[in-house]
């Protein structure tokens, strides 16, 4: 999946950022999975996508406090 920055993400709705959540959960899982049967070597793929969720978690509670308005 593409990276996305922040902004684009941010234009996702409440379900959107679930499911980009339970996916981006899904991939860390095949990459560890991938890493330790030696099939992947790009150790980079699992930072970008524990980043990815933090990023999208950070999001989740922005809303539920009412933290990020968002834009018109």
């Amino acid at each position: 999946m593409p990276n996305k920055n922040a902004e684009e993400l941010r234009a996702l709705t409440d379900q959107q950022i679930l499911e980009q959540i339970d996916q981006a959960h899904h991939d860390l899982f095949n990459l560890r999975f991938r890493m330790a049967t030696r099939q992947q070597t790009n150790n980079q793929e699992i930072r970008k996508t524990r980043r990815r969720i933090a990023r999208l978690q950070t999001i989740q509670t922005e809303r539920r406090l009412g933290l990020h308005v968002q834009p018109a």
